[in-house]
């Protein structure tokens, strides 16, 4: 079946001489695996460099969902970004988004919100003129509301626990051993209230930033099988 849809690029290798393997997530259909064949001339359609982690594409494939990998019959650059590719810091804010996103969308099919909240939040960090340190953190806290696991801040007060398997806050100590103690809900609280251009407004320090940067990866490995460490946070926790 002949389909288009918007696309960000999560992940690609080499295959062969002239071949890519990539990850997508996909707005119509979710995550997808293809096949691409780059021209080895520099007058071909398909270049190499449109499959560059995030990058935001237009797509044309003939769909079949039996097929472990889709073959692309048109491409092309949806939204150029400005500053993200050329910033090195936004960069590395960038590669990690790919990599999370990469097992955090591994079983996702057509959900389109959750492929909007992703196009926005790039979006809004390609234009953003800093104040961006917590822009990861906030990213991984509320995409959780579209894979099905996002917490409950209705029970949130001062002094409360945070059970990390029910992604609810409780008075009780849990009896099992996946909780934070009163300090560190509040911090899982305070990521709940933070927006894009708000975030800057609640200070953090480097210490603070990375332990909650462990405790939401920590949270995903609970909730999505199979989420593994990540090699690229280690990057996040020299930054900020």
């Amino acid at each position: 079946m002949m389909t288009k849809s918007k696309a960000v690029v999560l992940h690609s290798l080499k295959y062969g001489d002239s071949q890519l393997i990539v990850e997508m997530l996909t707005e119509a259909l979710g995550r997808l695996t293809f096949i691409c064949r780059i021209p080895k001339t520099a007058k071909g359609k398909v270049k190499k460099q449109f499959f560059q982690p995030l990058t935001l594409l237009d797509l044309e494939f003939d769909y079949r969902p039996s097929a472990q990998m889709q073959h692309l019959r048109d491409v092309r650059v949806w939204q150029p970004y400005e500053s993200l590719p050329f910033d090195a810091v936004k960069l590395s804010v960038g590669l990690f988004v790919a990599e999370f996103l990469l097992y955090a969308t591994r079983d996702e099919q057509q959900n389109v919100p959750l492929f909007q909240y992703v196009v926005n939040s790039l979006l809004w960090l390609d234009s953003s003129q800093g104040h961006f340190a917590n822009f990861h953190l906030v990213f991984m806290i509320h995409l959780s509301r579209f894979i099905g696991f996002y917490p409950n801040v209705e029970d949130y007060q001062p002094g409360v626990y945070f059970d990390m398997r029910s992604g609810s806050f409780c008075t009780a100590v849990p009896s099992h051993r996946y909780f934070l103690r009163a300090a560190e809900a509040e911090k899982i609280g305070l990521l709940l209230r933070m927006d894009y251009p708000t975030m800057h407004l609640f200070a953090m320090s480097r210490t603070e930033r990375n332990r909650c940067l462990d405790l939401i990866l920590a949270y995903y490995r609970l909730h999505i099988d199979g989420f593994p460490e990540l090699k690229s946070p280690s990057i996040l926790r020299e930054l900020f």
